[in-house]
């Protein structure tokens, strides 16, 4: 399918030029099934008016067995972004005096020493740790199949029709709920190349991210390659009062299940680490979703008040377990049980000292 099709609304950059509190994040996932594996991409920009104390970008890669790596773009100057579609790049050390702007592949790859540049069908970097010599160089395509909408229908907001206007802090939209990823990423030494791996890609951005936050995703399950979820929640800033909200999307064999507070009730049950469950049901159907993980995740950068720093934790090979229900006319019957072992799973902000059990329903919603 055209991916300009599945653009969904928000992906282009959100920033409008002022010099008021700001960041923007985006996230892309590759898994590899074969060595039941995922590499996560998070880019992110903070306050690029400049000079302010928090500054500056950062590529961090989520790599083999939830291993990490970081590097810091102090100079915003060398950012760009697109405000009209997905597109976006930092440089950090180059030999190119031009602005920053999207370069060919073999451009990039000769004069961009560390770096990435991004759209929503190709993701290309290269990032180091000077201290260790780790590092990570990354350049696939992107085939996008699912967008935020059942096949062949109009692509919609995360968050609804206001995530429009700048009422809910932070907004989140999924830009691409499912695809096809062909290439190759070097780790630490490695190469691993792939052909058709399972891709994912969400972004945030506004004045300040949730005060605590979940979140499930995993477009790799087992015996079941036309399935996505991406599941999530926190308490978040809605004009001048906080709400706790949360939704669960399923993409499955064309069709979109979409359970949100405006069209569904959805409960959730997240220990501190270790364990999330959530459950949803609305006029037509119901999900239940059970995530475990015995690992103990790796600590992740995540723009605060505070600027870039580790407030998250996740890992990409939690256990799960996704049942999903039709319960029209009286009866409930199921129409998918899927299980997968390479589920993202992530728990941020604070305070996580007990098992957070929550529901967000509108009054309507019986």
């Amino acid at each position: 399918m055209n991916a300009n099709l599945l653009q969904t609304p928000h992906s282009g950059y959100h920033w409008d030029g002022s010099s008021s509190r700001f960041f923007e994040g985006w996230y892309y996932r590759v898994t590899l099934p074969d060595w039941g594996q995922t590499f996560g991409f998070m880019y992110s920009i903070e306050d690029p008016i400049g000079g302010q104390p928090h500054s500056g970008g950062s590529a961090q890669v989520l790599g083999l067995e939830d291993g990490y790596l970081c590097r810091t773009f102090p100079d915003v100057e060398q950012f760009w972004a697109s405000a009209s579609s997905l597109a976006l790049g930092h440089w950090g050390k180059t030999d190119l005096a031009i602005p920053a702007k999207y370069l060919d592949p073999l451009t990039f790859d000769n004069h961009i020493q560390q770096g990435y540049q991004a759209t929503a069908t190709w993701n290309q970097g290269k990032i180091s740790d000077p201290a260790t010599g780790d590092y990570c160089n990354w350049r696939y395509q992107i085939q996008p199949i699912y967008g935020w909408a059942s096949r062949d229908e109009p692509q919609q907001s995360t968050a609804g029709w206001l995530s429009s206007f700048q009422i809910f802090e932070p907004g989140w939209q999924i830009l691409m709920a499912h695809g096809w990823a062909t290439g190759w990423i070097e780790w630490k030494g490695q190469r691993y190349e792939f052909t058709n791996a399972p891709a994912y890609g969400e972004k945030n951005w506004g004045r300040s991210f949730p005060q605590k936050w979940f979140w499930l995703n995993c477009n790799s399950f087992d015996h079941e390659p036309d399935l996505a979820l991406t599941a999530g929640g926190g308490r978040r800033g809605v004009l001048w009062w906080m709400e706790s909200a949360a939704l669960i999307g399923i993409h499955y064999q064309g069709k979109f299940y979409e359970f949100v507070p405006w069209n569904s009730e959805v409960r959730w049950q997240i220990q501190p680490w270790g364990s999330w469950q959530m459950q949803a049901r609305n006029a037509d159907y119901e999900v239940e979703l059970t995530s475990t993980t015995n690992l103990p995740g790796t600590p992740l950068r995540a723009p605060t008040e505070q600027g870039l720093i580790f407030i998250c934790r996740d890992t990409m090979q939690g256990e799960l377990t996704l049942e999903l229900r039709d319960r029209r006319g009286g009866t409930t019957k199921t129409i998918l049980n899927a299980h997968s072992s390479v589920c993202g799973l992530e728990v941020g902000g604070e305070p996580w000292d007990q098992v957070w059990t929550g529901e967000a329903k509108l009054p309507w919603i019986s």
